[in-house]
């Protein structure tokens, strides 16, 4: 985290040692020794940097991924919740029968297992506001209210079970439904609907939630990234001034 939360005084401070070995290399004649160890020290670490840009491309394809999940669960949330508003409003007001009765609580029950839980949009917004590439905040920390590190306790302390309160269908429902089938099929294919949206809702938050551990897991690559970046600016100024150096010279 003190790499993280510096990287911006880090590079400077990298680049001003840089700096301050290339002027005192620049007293030394071109072809000279240390001229050669400077661009030895120049091809090693940029190599190094090369490296770490590419394992930072691997991780931002893979942050890619959490930001269509992110869109995904939002998406299957908005499906839920117009579902079973429109289930509620449709047969709900005055159920026609215990049967559809039976299916309004459990339309309810539903509702209850999402709307109560307060941590279900907050994780969805969190995990779109930290998208883990925005630590390499180069010039300032995060922006909002809430603190990084706060927002990433509340990602990595959700658990989607918590959302597992009650079944879509049970003996009781599928029961009711299967003779609804025969009275009243609209009602029937509504809650099917409705109970396949919820299902959806799971799934697709619960694949946003593994999608958030695998990039946590491999969250040391930006650290990677921070320190091939710091030892490239180390070396650029040896480079360049081995090349003012020679041109000099001719």
């Amino acid at each position: 985290m003190f790499i993280i939360e510096n990287q911006l005084f880090l590079l400077i401070l990298f680049f001003l040692a840089g700096c301050l070995g290339t002027a005192f290399l620049l007293r030394k004649p071109a072809g000279h020794r240390g001229w050669l160890v400077a661009d030895l020290v120049w091809v090693v670490l940029g190599g190094l940097g090369a490296l770490g840009a590419v394992l930072a491309g691997i991780y931002t394809s893979d942050s890619g991924r959490i930001n269509r999940q992110i869109d995904i669960a939002y998406a299957a949330t908005g499906a839920f919740d117009r579902d079973a508003a429109r289930f509620r409003l449709s047969y709900c007001e005055a159920p026609d029968g215990a049967l559809i009765a039976q299916l309004c609580d459990k339309a309810d029950f539903l509702s209850a297992s999402t709307a109560e839980n307060a941590d279900l949009p907050l994780f969805i917004a969190v995990t779109g506001d930290i998208s883990p590439l925005q630590r390499l905040h180069f010039f300032g920390g995060p922006s909002g209210d809430m603190a990084m590190v706060d927002k990433m306790e509340i990602a990595d302390g959700f658990d989607p079970g918590q959302l597992l309160v009650f079944a879509a269908r049970d003996a009781q429902t599928e029961a009711a439904l299967t003779q609804l089938r025969q009275s009243a099929p609209a009602v029937a294919a509504d809650f099917t609907i409705l109970a396949s949206s919820y299902d959806q809702l799971i799934a697709q938050v619960s694949k946003l939630k593994d999608e958030w551990e695998v990039l946590q897991q491999n969250a040391f690559i930006l650290l990677i990234q921070i320190i091939a970046i710091c030892l490239v600016s180390f070396a650029a100024p040896f480079r360049l001034g081995k090349s003012v150096v020679e041109l000099l010279r001719r």
